[in-house]
């Protein structure tokens, strides 16, 4: 986990409109701008709406790549943001030093952040606390699928490291994971992982499931 820059939104200069209302506080919350799905393109709303947002690196790998003027090295970083209460995000980058390359891995984290529903799912528990998943989600990158299934409380998260540490980032607590296809690719692997999550907040109910969830009659708790 590293530790972040504290941010100074007096010194920020929004260059966008949505930059200029989270600045002059008419935009108070991250769920404003991600429900009505308008692209994030300044890591500072991020910063200035989520200041709980924490930041870790899934991986750091040197490419090579041959050049007529001689050998060209980068460093190409996965990075994860979120702040361990519904919102995550996954970005990557490549620069010629790995400083540069990690801070700008995690501004693109900061861009392609998303909020994740989160409930009690599992007929083993039905607490009614938002710890695990609220229904089996699944994503898919390139060749590797995910799925992701609501655990009980306290069984932590049954998975691997990258999902474990996105999940975690997202704040859910518990669930089961299984996997398919190549997942030494860590890039498709955190994509079809956070594809998984984008369900939590996408998928159709019936009317009958809906008014269940409106009884409180189910282990999903909104907002």
């Amino acid at each position: 986990m590293r530790q972040r820059e504290a941010f100074d939104i007096e010194r920020w200069q929004p260059r966008t409109s949505l930059g200029r209302l989270v600045k002059e506080g008419k935009i108070t919350d991250i769920s404003q701008i991600l429900r009505a799905g308008k692209p994030i393109k300044e890591s500072e709303i991020v910063d200035a709406l989520v200041p709980s947002i924490q930041e870790d690196i899934l991986e750091v790998t040197l490419v090579q790549r041959m050049h007529k003027s001689g050998r060209r090295v980068k460093y190409r970083v996965v990075a994860v943001v979120g702040n361990k209460d519904g919102v995550v995000g996954v970005g990557h980058a490549s620069a010629r030093d790995i400083g540069s390359s990690i801070k700008k891995a995690v501004k693109v984290a900061k861009l392609n952040v998303i909020e994740v529903a989160r409930g009690c799912g599992s007929w083993e528990c039905g607490c009614g606390r938002s710890h695990s998943v609220p229904f089996e989600v699944s994503g898919k990158s390139g060749s590797v699928k995910v799925f992701i299934k609501p655990a009980p409380r306290g069984l932590g998260l049954a998975s691997a490291e990258i999902p474990k540490t996105i999940l975690r980032m997202a704040g859910i607590q518990d669930a089961w994971t299984r996997t398919e296809g190549e997942t030494r690719t860590t890039l498709n692997f955190s994509m079809a992982v956070m594809n998984a999550l984008k369900q939590t907040t996408k998928v159709v109910m019936s009317d009958r499931y809906r008014e269940r969830v409106a009884l409180g009659k189910t282990g999903v708790v909104s907002g």
